[in-house]
């Protein structure tokens, strides 16, 4: 093994960038991503969990980087370390989901996965704030596709998500059922925002025609799957 290697390493982890650690080294930085590759090849396991925006360890390479920050006297034995670690899953798994997945991660499939990978401890934070998952220290996320950066590594978990407009029966009683969407202007809707200080989210109609864009005047804003309960939905309209 290239001893050279591991001094790329410890750059890579001390500047948390690829670019970065090429300029300590004077190399280029495709030069730094290889050799990153060839040592994690080595290794049999990743140590960089890495973006275009941000590199972290994961918890094998922080395991790895410890081992090895002692100089080079230990470097043989950390590396056997690294080959004896058991295959099987294990270490600690941090997912971010928006409240949309929330009830997609619960129940059986929580269950099913913990009762499958024992060695894993599973963290679930939900929130629909968007961020960088890999700097805020998160193992993966579930989002929505519209907000996935293209940069990361995505996979579908569902088929398409529809959205649909709903209201209670009261309400239609007393205010009448629209036709078209523009006359939901008109009507008192409840909107949903991701945070206090962003803009309502714009509904979107789509039915054999170009997409339409609005919130309904005089709306209240509110977050939550209860907007949904005692609700029923809307019928569908035509656009001209």
């Amino acid at each position: 093994m290239d001893l050279n290697l591991l001094t790329l390493f410890i750059t890579v982890a001390q500047t948390g960038n690829f670019r970065a650690a090429a300029d300590r080294l004077g190399v280029t930085r495709s030069a730094v991503s290889q050799g990153v590759r060839r040592l994690e090849r080595h290794l049999g396991r990743p140590l960089f969990q890495r973006t275009t925006r941000s590199v972290r360890l994961t918890q094998d390479g922080e395991r790895f980087l410890e081992a090895i920050s002692n100089p080079f006297g230990e470097m043989t034995a950390a590396i056997e370390v690294m080959r004896d670690v058991e295959d099987a899953p294990h270490g600690h798994l941090r997912i971010t989901a928006t409240s949309i997945a929330e009830r997609f991660l619960s129940g059986p499939l929580i269950a099913s996965f913990a009762e499958t990978y024992p060695g894993i401890t599973l963290d679930v934070t939900v929130s629909d704030e968007e961020f960088d998952i890999v700097a805020a220290g998160f193992d993966a996320g579930v989002r929505l596709g519209e907000v996935i950066e293209k940069d990361m590594v995505a996979v579908p978990l569902t088929g398409d998500q529809r959205q649909v407009a709903v209201a209670t029966p009261g309400y239609l009683a007393r205010h009448g059922i629209p036709q078209h969407p523009r006359e939901l202007t008109a009507h008192r809707c409840i909107g949903w925002r991701p945070l206090p200080e962003t803009a309502p989210y714009r509904w979107e109609f789509e039915r054999g025609c170009p997409r339409r864009r609005l919130i309904g005047g005089s709306s209240s804003v509110m977050g939550g799957r209860s907007m949904w309960r005692s609700s029923r939905r809307l019928p569908p309209t035509t656009c001209s």
